[in-house]
């Protein structure tokens, strides 16, 4: 593992050994082989988690024990021979495992990458507060990466390997150009870690990355309602809003719920759920440009270039 500097992880290359682990639901075999089998053509040399089979007794919807799936993450991010920790799917048990990582050793080790989406929101959202570190929210192993969308592979590529790319939506529900650096991630698992002992910080001056999937326009709305009402969305600088699979529509309720933020929301950004999932990086700056429906990775400096050179994961000014 190269070490950029900064307390943040490098951007992988072409070798570079990675784990796949099972923080969250069980995971099919097959589907698991077949997304390896993408990640080793990208030319990384893949392992798994000793508990990536298992399944919890009496609770079938967890990869096996609370500590079994904690040990599993533990040990490949403590692995200073191991680049990434690539999460094989989520469904949910990331929060349960919260309480099983040693922080102290998890924060003596070097940074590395890590990649996953949805439930792993939880991971994103500890890892980044309690250690500082940037990561990866995209398709994960036993999920997308295993169907291979050429898209979203392309993406994904420039995400792990390079500085990641640009991504576009669909729509602005309010214009303009903000600046800082992207937080976020899935609404529940944000809404369900306020209180703990791993609530995710507050958006001040930051943009606010959030998606889901199969919740009624009303849940979302309580859940915007209860982000707002513990202070979250306090002084952000803008919103991202990803894929909604399967909530309906909800620009009457962004309007309603973010619209009177006053910063600038773009919305339809292909990251989340759905047949088509983009990457993008957590705790690393960006540009929003709501006018071009688009967000930048990196921000630029003041000769107009975008800070974080190739290879420099946390974007890092060259």
């Amino acid at each position: 593992m190269r070490d950029p500097g900064g307390g943040q992880p490098s951007s992988l290359h072409a070798g570079d050994r990675v784990a796949v682990v099972a923080p969250s639901g069980p995971v099919d075999p097959d589907r698991l082989e077949r997304g390896a089998a993408v990640l080793r053509d990208l030319g990384l040399e893949v392992t798994f988690g000793r508990h990536v089979p298992d399944t919890a007794p009496g609770l079938p919807y967890l990869a096996g024990a609370d500590a079994d799936r904690a040990a599993d993450l533990q040990e490949a991010w403590c692995d200073p021979g191991v680049a990434a920790v690539l999460c094989a799917r989520g469904g949910y048990g990331a929060t349960r495992v919260l309480d099983h990582l040693d922080w102290t050793a998890l924060r003596r080790a070097a940074p590395k990458v890590l990649h996953g989406s949805s439930d792993i929101t939880a991971l994103h959202t500890a890892f980044g507060r309690r250690l500082g570190v940037a990561t990866s929210f995209g398709p994960m192993v036993a999920s997308l990466i295993a169907d291979a969308e050429p898209e979203a592979l392309a993406h994904l590529r420039k995400g792990l390997f390079d500085r990641g790319a640009p991504v576009h939506g669909t729509h602005a529900l309010r214009g303009g150009r903000a600046t800082g650096v992207l937080t976020g991630g899935n609404l529940s698992l944000l809404t369900s870690l306020l209180a703990t002992p791993y609530a995710p910080e507050p958006a001040t001056g930051r943009i606010a990355f959030l998606e889901d999937v199969r919740e009624a326009p009303y849940r979302v709305d309580r859940m915007l309602t209860q982000l707002r009402q513990a202070g979250w969305f306090d002084g952000v600088a803008g919103v991202v809003l990803g894929t909604w699979t399967g909530c309906g529509d909800l620009d009457a309720v962004f309007a309603d719920r973010l619209g009177p933020l006053g910063v600038p929301i773009l919305t339809g950004v292909p990251v989340g759920h759905g047949p088509r999932q983009l990457t993008i990086r957590l705790g690393v700056p960006v540009l929003l440009d709501a006018d071009a429906l688009v967000l930048h990775p990196g921000v630029p400096d003041a000769r107009g270039r975008r800070t974080g050179s190739p290879g420099a994961f946390a974007g890092e000014t060259p």
